[in-house]
């Protein structure tokens, strides 16, 4: 019997041969994909990265500005650091303000999302939800100014609602005790809409199938928040409580402007404003001592780094990822 020949197979049946891809290829792609970015390596290498390692470098010399001599000195900055009043006192009341102002924060903008949910699913808060986000998307400079007049004893808005609810006036920015609490106040108003919408992105991450069901079991109000909406925000939160804790540690601008910039001697009255990284500008830029400034920074570095470790820690054992 003769062998049966093979059809041969059609064209559908037939595996594609893959394109061997040459060498020349690969290399013509990588010189193409690095061209691309290129232009952006600059930018991060000229003022991010060259920076931060030049900023390494001087903290452990002695390095003057107008001076091509540079001494190596060791951890000598740091120790001076330490016997400094001036600079514990900048890290007291920087841990005051992460504190403080971090867990108000994220509370007040977690019960804001809520609240604005609530609106959204009644056909309403499009408007709320844009009124709270636009004092991020100002100028802090600009809005501090304004600020400023808020908080002025003689005739500011804060000490004329004060007085309409037959409070007692306060001296707000020049007191001790009022000046980093009035900052902070500023702070919570022109950041709390930025949280407010990433908790809103994590309340519309929730599956709807997961809150028609607890629904229907009669979950609502605070049960509902405890058993459903709690858990499943804990990434959001996380994120939210890092980015927060790294915003108010590196705050800057509005401790300089509402307590008086270059004019009014920023940080007081008494040094009860000067925080860490005011302290920093301070020390460089108008007393040039950068290598004293660069170890600051290190510090401030370390102690962001520590700080996120320890929420990253936490996170891994209490935070629910879906």
């Amino acid at each position: 019997m003769a062998q049966a020949r093979s059809l041969p197979q059609s064209p559908a049946h037939r595996s594609p041969a893959l394109p061997v891809e040459s060498w020349r290829t690969r290399i013509k792609t990588s010189v193409l994909g690095y061209g691309l970015i290129l232009p952006s390596l600059l930018v991060f290498l000229t003022f991010f990265y060259g920076p931060a390692i030049f900023l390494g470098y001087i903290a452990f010399f002695h390095w003057n500005i107008f001076s091509a001599n540079s001494k190596f000195v060791g951890f000598a900055n740091f120790i001076t650091l330490f016997h400094q009043p001036i600079f514990w006192q900048s890290l007291l009341n920087t841990a005051y303000y992460v504190v403080v102002l971090v867990p108000v924060t994220a509370l007040l903008a977690l019960a804001l999302a809520l609240l604005l949910r609530e609106g959204l699913n009644r056909g309403r808060g499009a408007i709320s939800r844009a009124f709270i986000f636009l004092p991020h998307v100002t100028p802090v400079v600009a809005t501090s100014i304004i600020w400023v007049w808020i908080f002025n004893p003689q005739f500011g808005l804060a000490n004329t609602v004060l007085h309409f609810v037959h409070l007692p006036s306060l001296n707000w920015l020049e007191s001790v005790h009022w000046a980093l609490p009035s900052v902070m106040i500023y702070t919570l108003w022109h950041s709390v809409g930025l949280y407010t919408v990433l908790f809103l992105a994590g309340l519309a991450s929730i599956p709807r199938s997961v809150i028609e069901a607890a629904t229907t079991d009669g979950a609502k109000g605070w049960r509902m928040f405890k058993r459903i909406f709690w858990p499943m925000l804990g990434p959001i939160t996380f994120f939210v409580i890092v980015l927060a804790s790294i915003n108010t540690m590196q705050t800057f601008s509005q401790i300089y402007t509402l307590t008086g910039g270059p004019h009014g001697g920023a940080g007081g009255p008494a040094f009860s404003t000067t925080t860490d990284s005011l302290l920093i500008y301070q020390t460089a830029f108008l007393y040039l001592h950068f290598s004293l400034a660069s170890a600051m920074s290190i510090i401030l570095f370390l102690l962001i780094l520590i700080l996120t470790l320890v929420q990253k820690w936490v996170a891994d054992r209490y935070v629910f990822y879906r």
